[in-house]
C-alpha cells in the first residue's frame, strides 16, 4: 500500500493499521473510506473517488443501496441469528426460492447457503463427490476459485494467492481454457484440446466435477471462444460428471444476463453465488439438480452463519432491486457506452492488445507492443500497474488481475450514473496518457 501522506486522516489510520493489521492483509489505494453511493466514494478526508470497482463486483445494486437498508434494519431489530441449522427461519427458506426461480435450468432445485464464495465452491466439491462416488475435480488454466486450502489448489495463479500455503488437496486436475486473445483456437477446437486432455490425464470414469467460471476473473477476465462452455458441459454430463459454474464474479446481472452462462444456453448441474448476491453482507450459495444437491445425508452440509437472517434480508431485497431497475439491462447500456471508449484508447495506445469483457465486467490487456513470446504477445505488468496508479492517483479506483498481472478490469456498480462513467472513462483516458508520460 502507497503512503497516505497527502490525506491526513488517512496517514494516521494507516499508521494504526501498521500496528495492528497483518501486512498480509494489503489494499488497493492509501485512502480509507467514509462514505460511498451510487457510483462513487468519499474517503475520510473528503476526497471523492469514482468506483470502478464495486468492491470486486459485490455492490452491483451500489452501496448503502435503499431497500438493501431497510431490509437489513428491520431484520436486526426482529433477530440477528440463531443458525438455520438449530432454529430455522423464513428469510433463509425465500433467498433459496428466488434462487430457483432465477439460475438457469427449468428442473426442480435445492440450494445450500454459506458465507462466502470459497466456502461456496469448497461444498459444490463436496457434494459433487458425494453424489457421483468419485474424487477427481477438473479445472482450469487461469482459474480463480478461492483462499481456502481446497479453492487454492483449484485456483492456478500462485502469487500472491498459493506462494508458501502448500500442500495442497490432491486429486484436481487442470486443463487448458479458452483463451481467445492467446490460442487462437475457435471454441470447439479449444473445448477438444481440453477435452482430450481429461481423458487421457484423468479419465472420464473418475471425475466428479468439471469446475469452470463462464467468464474468468481474477485470471484476466478472460471470455472463452463461443461454444467452448457448451461442449464442455456437454462432454461432463456424457461422462457423469457434474457440471459446476463459479458465478461468483459473474453474478447477479453483472454481464448484462442474470448469469454469465445463459448466454449460450448453459444449465449447470451445480452454480455457486456470492458477491453480488446480497448488496455487500456475505453470503453464498450452492444451487443445483434436486438429485445433486439431495444426495448428501443430513447434516453433511452447514455451518454457524450460513445463510444469516441479516444477510438474506439483504439478498432478498438485493434481488428485488435488480429486478426493479432491470439492472442487467443496465449492464448492457454499460457496456454500450464503454466499449467504444475503450476501444478508442486501443487505437491510441498500441499497449493496449485487447479490450473484452461482456456488460459491465470489462476488461483491457496491456502487453509490450510489438513483442511476441512463448504465451503470443508478451504481458506487460510494469505498464498495467503504473496505469493503475495514475487512476488512482486521479480519483478512478479500479482494479487489476489476470495470470500475467497485465490486465486492467472495469466492474462499476450497476446503477452508476452517465455523468459518473463518463468522469471515469475520462479519468481513465488521462492515466493511460500520465502513465506513458511518466514512462517516457
Amino acid at each position: 500500500m502507497r503512503s497516505p501522506g497527502h490525506s491526513p486522516t488517512s496517514a494516521e489510520l494507516h499508521r494504526r493499521r501498521s500496528a495492528v493489521v497483518a501486512r498480509g492483509v494489503s489494499s488497493m489505494i492509501p485512502s480509507y473510506v467514509r462514505t460511498a453511493g451510487g457510483g462513487t466514494m468519499t474517503d475520510v478526508d473528503g476526497r471523492e473517488w469514482i468506483d470502478f470497482a464495486a468492491g470486486i463486483a459485490v455492490t452491483n445494486v451500489g452501496n448503502a443501496a435503499p431497500k438493501v437498508v431497510e431490509a437489513v434494519r428491520a431484520q436486526a431489530e426482529r433477530f440477528t441469528h440463531t443458525c438455520f441449522m438449530i432454529a430455522p427461519y423464513e428469510p433463509y427458506v425465500e433467498v433459496c426460492e428466488r434462487l430457483a426461480e432465477l439460475t438457469p435450468g427449468t428442473f426442480e432445485k435445492r440450494s445450500a447457503l454459506f458465507n462466502s464464495g470459497a466456502e461456496a465452491v469448497e461444498n459444490a466439491v463436496k457434494i459433487a463427490r458425494h453424489a457421483t462416488g468419485r474424487q477427481a475435480v477438473v479445472v482450469f488454466d487461469h482459474a480463480y476459485h478461492g483462499r481456502t486450502n481446497l479453492t487454492m489448489a483449484l485456483t492456478a495463479k500462485v502469487m500472491p494467492y498459493k506462494h508458501g500455503f502448500g500442500p495442497f488437496a490432491g486429486e484436481i486436475y487442470r486443463v487448458p481454457m479458452s483463451y481467445p486473445f492467446r490460442d487462437r483456437r475457435s471454441g470447439a477446437d479449444a473445448a477438444a484440446y481440453a477435452i482430450a486432455a481429461i481423458e487421457k490425464h484423468v479419465g472420464a470414469d473418475s471425475v466428479a466435477a468439471v469446475l469452470i467460471e463462464p467468464i474468468q476473473g481474477e485470471g484476466g477476465f478472460i471470455v472463452p471462444a463461443e461454444g467452448f462452455l457448451p461442449a464442455i458441459a456437454a462432454w461432463a454430463s456424457s461422462a457423469g460428471a457434474v457440471f459446476i459454474a463459479d458465478e461468483i464474479q459473474t453474478g447477479f446481472c453483472r454481464t448484462g444476463s442474470w448469469f454469465a452462462c445463459q448466454d449460450e444456453g448453459v444449465e449447470p448441474d451445480l452454480i455457486t453465488t456470492a458477491k453480488g448476491i446480497a448488496g455487500g453482507l456475505p453470503l453464498a450459495a450452492v444451487t443445483g439438480r434436486a438429485e445433486i444437491m439431495d444426495a448428501v445425508h443430513p447434516g453433511g452440509l452447514g455451518g454457524t452463519y450460513g445463510g444469516n437472517p441479516i444477510a438474506c434480508a439483504a439478498a432478498l431485497a438485493t434481488i428485488e432491486t435488480l429486478r426493479e431497475l432491470d439492472l442487467a439491462a443496465a449492464a448492457r447500456r454499460i457496456a454500450e457506452t464503454a466499449v467504444p471508449r475503450l476501444l478508442a484508447l486501443a487505437a491510441k495506445y498500441p499497449a493496449i492488445g485487447e479490450v473484452r469483457g461482456r456488460g459491465a465486467m470489462l476488461a483491457l490487456e496491456l502487453v509490450v507492443p510489438d513483442e511476441i513470446g512463448p504465451l503470443g504477445p508478451v504481458p506487460d505488468p510494469a505498464a498495467t500497474a503504473a496505469v493503475a496508479r495514475a487512476a488512482h492517483e486521479a480519483g478512478l479506483l479500479l482494479l487489476t488481475c489476470g495470470t500475467y498481472g497485465n490486465v486492467i478490469r472495469l466492474l462499476p456498480p450497476l446503477i452508476i450514473t452517465d455523468d459518473e462513467l463518463d468522469r471515469g472513462l475520462t479519468l481513465l483516458g488521462q492515466a493511460f496518457a500520465a502513465s506513458e508520460t511518466t514512462a517516457t
